[in-house]
């Protein structure tokens, strides 16, 4: 009777069309796996469902939201989700995550080039004045030539300290523009990075960006108590980048109290970006920041609740820029995606120790 290993059976479920070059590659650099890829009609970060039958046979599954109801019934085979997003916190209630073994790894360390972008981009229209020149541009408007208009009043980055609250893959790569702007770079991590193995980046890095090593930094700082987070807030920092994933301890991890040592009781007013999840950040607190100074202003591309309702204050604020939690997307993103993907396929034909695996304990 013929022998040799079960094949695996990898399943795409994705909300786009898988172009067909990719599940090519797939095929032929993994011949011993077959790949099967399906179109789900949704973009939501909501799961959506799909007949039990779909997972009968899937070892592997890759997709952003499409799982089996009931793994261990539906899903008998799987041993490895593969998610096309970078955190994993909207399946963190699925009994995927809460009651199998199930290896899950993320597309962490694809989103640094654009989203680093968004984040240098919204910074520099806050403090170049972009919002009124633009406005100048729509009414054909020359503008004023007086040194006194508020759009000639722009101080620049260089000199200037970003603080880095989450040194993943993006906050290496905001540090990395950052510091070629010209500013000093700090960072702040959940747990200490006090040698240089625990600094370097073991994920996924997109060639030519990041920082591999952790060299960026001119220090550190750690801990997941308000204490440690207090003493980061008040390094002197002018712009704030808000990088962390969403857990319980860093759920409204920056309010009231943390702006106002952030801004020194709004001495020195800080820029804060938030491109990780809109729950980290107490929002009316936020607001009433923004509204008293306590804030020079906010880049904000994930609000709380999500979408943000049409009445909320932030749509108006001058001080605030809102986008529709798109820092992310981009043309490179599926192709990324599906290279960390290979990456770990060949890692797990040889037996390796996959990347990006979540740990659920951490939450990410």
């Amino acid at each position: 009777m013929g022998g040799g290993p079960a094949k695996e059976h990898l399943l795409i479920a994705a909300p786009q069309a898988i172009p067909e070059a990719i599940v090519s590659r797939l095929q032929k650099k993994f011949p011993d796996i077959d790949v099967t890829s399906i179109q789900v009609n949704s973009t939501s970060p909501k799961l959506i469902d799909l007949p039990p039958s779909t997972f009968a046979k899937v070892t592997i599954l890759v997709t952003f939201n499409a799982l089996p109801q009931d793994p261990s019934k539906d899903a008998p085979n799987l041993d490895w989700l593969h998610l096309f997003s970078a955190g994993s916190n909207h399946i963190q209630q699925h009994p995927l995550y809460t009651s199998s073994d199930v290896t899950i790894t993320t597309s962490s360390g694809i989103h640094g080039p654009q989203i680093a972008e968004w984040a240098v981009m919204t910074a520099l229209v806050q403090s170049h004045k972009y919002k009124q020149l633009y406005e100048l541009q729509k009414e054909h408007r020359w503008g004023k030539t007086g040194a006194g208009d508020d759009y000639h009043n722009v101080l620049d980055w260089v000199g200037r300290r970003i603080g880095v609250l989450g040194y993943g893959s993006i906050g290496r790569q905001v540090g990395r523009v950052a510091k070629a702007l010209g500013m000093e770079v700090i960072a702040y991590t959940a747990t200490p990075k006090d040698t240089p193995e625990k600094r370097r980046d073991p994920g996924f890095i997109v060639p030519g960006t990041g920082d591999a090593e952790g060299e960026v930094p001119s220090a550190w700082y750690s801990g997941l108590d308000k204490g440690s987070l207090h003493e980061f807030l008040r390094q002197d920092i002018d712009w704030l980048l808000v990088s962390v994933p969403l857990t319980k301890e860093t759920t409204h991890f920056l309010g009231k109290e943390e702006f106002e040592i952030l801004s020194q009781g709004g001495k020195r007013p800080a820029f804060v970006t938030n491109i990780a999840r809109g729950a980290i950040i107490d929002q009316p607190a936020l607001i009433e920041a923004l509204k008293d100074g306590t804030l020079a202003g906010a880049a904000l591309d994930v609000t709380d609740p999500e979408p943000l309702p049409e009445d909320s204050e932030l749509w108006d604020l001058p001080n605030a820029i809102v986008t529709p939690h798109v820092s992310g997307v981009g043309q490179a993103y599926l192709e990324r995606a599906f290279q960390v993907l290979e990456v770990n396929l060949e890692r797990r034909q040889k037996g390796e120790r996959l990347i990006n695996v979540v740990r659920r304990q951490r939450g990410y």
